[in-house]
């Protein structure tokens, strides 16, 4: 019974593996980011006024910020649910960028990146990205990378700021993830199709010659 056991959660465990790989050589501290044109930044719940990003959601954004601000990165399109039930997620991260400095010429906004593989299909497929960054917090960072990679991006991921993330937290979104790689190692096998489909968007280029 217990090589039986073993043998199961070597089995439920090789979606979380294949994420963990995947991504490894391509996820960076902040401060050893390697540069891009653009930085994806994943959405996440606002505040309960809908009008302020919540802790992590911030994290998010000063990290990108200040790959902006570094010369990192020139472009940040910043993709999330613009009808979730916390609020216009991408909505309240252009706003808040813009009160950390950043032009807002040089923000793009997906309102339909509804979860990270829809992010990552409509950056390349809707906005025509191909080189980027991307940045969420430390438990969601290797499902990401690998999410986008396979999805044809060549992206590397930058670990967030994440003020208020205690070790209580932390376990438990490490454990959602650890279940979520699931999910992403089937919509990656059937290849899916992200939710909304859009046409050809050039807001990214533009905003990179602007």
């Amino acid at each position: 019974m217990a090589a039986l056991g073993i043998v199961v959660l070597l089995l439920v465990s090789l979606p979380w593996l294949w994420t963990t790989l995947t991504a490894r050589g391509h996820v960076y501290s902040e401060a050893d980011a390697p540069t891009a044109d653009v930085v994806i930044v994943l959405g996440t719940a606002v505040q309960a006024d809908r009008q302020r990003p919540g802790n992590r959601l911030a994290g998010r954004l000063e990290t990108a910020a200040e790959l902006v601000t570094s010369g990192r990165a020139r472009v940040v399109l910043v993709s999330g649910d613009g009808g979730g039930t916390s609020g216009d997620e991408p909505a309240v991260m252009t706003s808040y960028l813009s009160e950390l400095g950043v032009d807002p010429r040089r923000v793009v906004a997906d309102p339909f990146g509804l979860d990270t593989y829809d992010s990552c299909a409509r950056a390349r497929e809707v906005y025509g990205v191909e080189r980027a960054l991307i940045v969420t917090q430390s438990y969601h960072l290797s499902r990401a990378v690998t999410l986008c990679r396979h999805l044809g991006l060549d992206v590397d991921g930058v670990t967030a700021r994440c003020d208020g993330c205690g070790p209580v937290l932390l376990a438990e979104k490490s454990v959602r993830d650890y279940f979520a790689s699931g999910k992403a190692a089937w919509d990656a096998v059937r290849n899916r199709a992200s939710a909304v489909r859009s046409p050809a968007d050039p807001a990214i280029q533009n905003a990179l010659r602007g």
